[in-house]
């Protein structure tokens, strides 16, 4: 049996509420936006690149943001986690979008949900003002300045999957 991206649930972010009920629900409305452009593919689906130069798809999105979330929250906020990547090495910095011919879409899909869940565990009753310093850019910074971050993020990347997506069967939408 071929396995096809599940459908998303997408719930508009909060139109009134405090600050971090707002960067949860755009966050989260975000994640979810990414998945529903996946919704209804199959692995293979997912695999398809867009035009040359890019050699971007969803799955390689997917497998990126992914690697975003690890490391935005649990490997510099929280250093709970080794700055090694999932899908990429010091060799091979691109391994999230370029390593999908043979990748298992299920199992990076799946990886993606965990990360999302870990990222939320991370920050959850944590003061958007607790500041770390981060690594690799060698400063403080802010839980607070993740999380517009991580909005930006998805933003960007959820334009590239509305083109991939509609490169692929036709849809197009939110």
């Amino acid at each position: 049996m071929t396995w096809t991206a599940p459908e998303a649930a997408r719930h508009d972010a909060p139109l009134i509420s405090d600050e971090r009920a707002m960067l949860d629900g755009w966050l989260d409305f975000h994640r979810a936006t990414l998945l529903a452009k996946c919704a209804g593919l199959t692995a293979e689906q997912l695999k398809i690149r867009s035009v040359e130069p890019s050699g971007m798809s969803l799955l390689g999105l997917l497998r990126h943001l992914t690697e975003v979330e690890r490391s935005w929250f649990r490997v510099r906020f929280d250093g709970s986690e080794k700055p090694e990547g999932l899908y990429y090495d010091d060799d091979n910095l691109d391994g999230d979008f370029d390593d999908i011919d043979t990748a298992d879409a299920e199992a990076d899909y799946a990886t993606f949900l965990r990360e999302v869940e870990r990222a939320r565990d991370t920050a959850r009753g944590r003061s958007l003002d607790e500041v770390y310093h981060d690594p690799y850019r060698k400063t403080d910074m802010s839980l607070r300045w993740i999380y517009v971050h991580m909005i930006e993020e998805y933003a960007r990347h959820n334009g590239h999957a509305d083109f991939l997506r509609e490169r692929i069967d036709g849809a197009t939408g939110d």
